[in-house]
Order: C-alpha cells, then sequence, then structure tokens
C-alpha cells in the first residue's frame, strides 16, 4: 500500500493534537480538583454527587435551624431562671406578712413589693427573642403576647397557642406556649382546693379558724363522684359535718357524716384527702374542697395576694389564711414554670445530640459526594507524566516525519 507524505503529516499533526488535547483536559481536572467536570463525564458519578449535594445542603439548613432554636431555648431558660428568682422574692415577701404584729402600713408595703415584682415578672412574660418575635409568643405573635387589663379581668394572654418547631428532620421548638407557662397552672395543691366558704378575706363573715392546702393520702379514693365537692360544716366549736355537692349546683347538699369531733390542727380525712382546720371555728363556718383545675395565673395569684394585703384591719385568722392561700398559689404557679424551664433543659440536650447527628450526616454526604466527583492527585499525576512522555514522543516523531523528502535525500 502506498502512503504518501502528506498523508503521513497529517497523520502526526492529528495525534499531536490529541495527546495535546488530552494533557489539557487532565491539566485542567488537576488544577481543579475534580474528576468530574460536567455530567457527561460519568452520568452515574455525577448523579451519585448530586445526591450528596443535596444530603449536605439539607444538614447544613437544619443545622441553621438547630442554632437557631439552641438561642432560643437558651434565652427561655435563662427568663424563666429569672421568673423563678422573682417569685421566690415573692413568697420570702408572702412569708414575712405572716408576721402577727405586722401593721397595715407595713402589709401595705409589702403589697407595694409584690406588685413591683408583677411588673416585673410581666416583663418576663413578654420578653423579645431579639429576632423580631417573643419567647413565649406560642405559634407567633407581633406584639407583646401578655397584656394587663384592669380587674378583674388582669392578665392576658393575645398569642396563639402551640409552639413554632423547625423543620422535620429536627422538630426542635423555636417558642413556647406562654398561656401554658403562665396562665395553666393547677389551682390548688393541684389535686383539690381547699377554701373558707364562711371566712372569706374579701368580706364574709369573721371566725377564728382557717384551713391549710391538705394533702392526698389515698389517689384511688379521690372524688369517686365527678364534678363534686365537698364541704366541712361546723356546728359547733367543737363538731363538724361533712357534706358533699354537686359542684354544678352547690345548694344540694348531702350530709355523708355528722357529729365529728374537731380539735385544733388534728388533720382531717376524707376520700382520700387530708385537710388541717386550725384555730376557734364557731358554729356555721364552712370550709369547701374541690377539684383542682388549671386556672390558676402567675399574675392572678400575684393580684390575690396583693388585693388581700391592702384590705385593712383584719383579724388574726383572716391573715393566716390569706397567707396560707396565697403562699400555696404561688407554689402552685412555679410549678408549670419549672416544668418549661425543664423542658427547656431537655432542648439543649436534645440540640447537643442533633448538631453531632447532622454534623456526621454532613461529613458522611461530603464524603460521599468527594468519591463520586473528586480526583485522585497520584493516579492523575502519574496519567499526566505518561501523557507528557507520550507527547514528546509524538513530537519527536512528527520532527522525523518532517524531515522525510526527496530534498533532505538528496542533500550531500
Amino acid at each position: 500500500m502506498r502512503i504518501s507524505t502528506a498523508n503521513s503529516y497529517e497523520a502526526a499533526i492529528d495525534n499531536l493534537q490529541r495527546r495535546q488535547a488530552a494533557m489539557s483536559d487532565l491539566q485542567t481536572r488537576m488544577t481543579s480538583g475534580k474528576r468530574l467536570l460536567k455530567a457527561s463525564d460519568d452520568p452515574a458519578a455525577a448523579s451519585r454527587a448530586e445526591r450528596a449535594l443535596a444530603s449536605e445542603m439539607r444538614s447544613t439548613t437544619s443545622q441553621r435551624s438547630v442554632e437557631a432554636s439552641r438561642v432560643v431555648a437558651t434565652q427561655t431558660e435563662s427568663a424563666l431562671g429569672d421568673a423563678e428568682e422573682l417569685l421566690q422574692q415573692a413568697r420570702e415577701a408572702l412569708v414575712a406578712t405572716g408576721n402577727a404584729t405586722f401593721s397595715n402600713g407595713e402589709r401595705k408595703v409589702q403589697a407595694e413589693k409584690l406588685d413591683s415584682l408583677r411588673q416585673a415578672l410581666l416583663a418576663v412574660a413578654n420578653r423579645s427573642d431579639g429576632a423580631g418575635s417573643y419567647l413565649f409568643g406560642g405559634q407567633g405573635s407581633t406584639q407583646p403576647p401578655f397584656v394587663d387589663a384592669p380587674a378583674p379581668t388582669g392578665v392576658q394572654f393575645l398569642g396563639v397557642g402551640g409552639q413554632v418547631r423547625t423543620d422535620a428532620d429536627t422538630l426542635l421548638p423555636l417558642s413556647t406556649d406562654g398561656a401554658e407557662a403562665w396562665l395553666n397552672a393547677r389551682s390548688g395543691n393541684g389535686v383539690f382546693v381547699t377554701s373558707s366558704a364562711s371566712n372569706s378575706v374579701n368580706g364574709a363573715s369573721v371566725t377564728g379558724a382557717w384551713v391549710n392546702a391538705g394533702s392526698v393520702t389515698d389517689p384511688s379514693s379521690l372524688f369517686p363522684v365527678a364534678a363534686t365537692g365537698y364541704r366541712i360544716h361546723f356546728t359547733s366549736s367543737t363538731a363538724y359535718d361533712v357534706e358533699s355537692f354537686p359542684l354544678a349546683t352547690p345548694s344540694v347538699v348531702t350530709t355523708e357524716s355528722s357529729g365529728n369531733a374537731y380539735q385544733d390542727g388534728r388533720a382531717i380525712q376524707l376520700h382520700g384527702m387530708s385537710v388541717n382546720v386550725a384555730g376557734s371555728p364557731i358554729n356555721g363556718d364552712q370550709f369547701e374542697i374541690q377539684p383542682s383545675t388549671p386556672s390558676r395565673s402567675v399574675f392572678g395569684a400575684l393580684d390575690d395576694a396583693i388585693a388581700a394585703l391592702r384590705l385593712p384591719n383584719q383579724t388574726g385568722a383572716q391573715r393566716a389564711q390569706a397567707t396560707a392561700d396565697s403562699l400555696r398559689d404561688v407554689d402552685a404557679v412555679m410549678i408549670p414554670l419549672r416544668s418549661v424551664r425543664s423542658a427547656a433543659g431537655d432542648v439543649l440536650n436534645r440540640i447537643d445530640n442533633e448538631d453531632t447527628r447532622l454534623s456526621a450526616q454532613k461529613l458522611n454526604a461530603q464524603t460521599e459526594r468527594a468519591s463520586a466527583e473528586d480526583l485522585d492527585m497520584v493516579q492523575a499525576y502519574s496519567d499526566f507524566s505518561n501523557q507528557q512522555t507520550g507527547y514528546d514522543a509524538a513530537l519527536k516523531s512528527y520532527s522525523l516525519v518532517q524531515k522525510m523528502s526527496l530534498f533532505q535525500y538528496l542533500n550531500p
């Protein structure tokens, strides 16, 4: 077969161009560090890299949400710590008012102190998260969620109940339900509420006895009939009857026991409950026991305590009853605040776990992506050296082909 000189030139030039293009492509990949420069280089690997990139971006987004939740949870825990400290100060002031030697003026000073603490608590309840929302705004509130209305309405929650949460992958809270934390504590001791039905500090007849918050002795015996209350009705200074009545119609009374002997300070047992009536009751005194309800607010408890302290010329029994009720209510409203604070602490622990998980998930995605698209630099350098050697050999071969002419042959 006859091969022309021109054909040899073209073949040599074509070989040089191919080798030069291969070297240039390999240099570009080595510079970028990527094996895949476009999807057509390896469609399967490109698909893996895209999936890994999407997973990495989701992890990054979730990490930002987790950090936002961390900020809110930290602020919430701090706010509730401040609220607990303020309520503890209120409790100490109430304990001081139990002093029988306090004058009306001294009790009024304590009432002013409680009012100041109440305003501070309202400011804590309306604390902003620094990003335009409120820590206790529930599912969203553009205005402070708690509004102080004139008595008897008191503080009201104007936010939307519930919580704002992060994405479904983490489900961490970005707010707290303010109503649950501040307004829905269980009344009384959390199971039942004791009250003086004829010895109220708000204007009812004055006697010399008062009742404590009581305690549960047998949970299985509590309120065997739903929506029923009980009444300890004194028929003399030394005897009492136990009555039951429907909460809907308190005037419909059923006598459960009568002629029970009374002893000052001795516990009265009924239906798994134990209450202490102290002092000197008279004929007609009544003390009621009703099921607890989630209706006690932080601000309502302080409002009642302030109102009781501002009443002048109270008897020792009235003061004792008011102090016992106020301390009971302050202790009651502390419970949900402590529960929410504990929940905020649990959220911070969850956030640490979620952060660790998301970091590992992000690293796995980055590793998968690198495996799919990154260049093996050692192999690439070896390939480049081979390509360069081949190119040099082709260049030398071309230079020899250039000399293959009749004139070169005839040249002496």
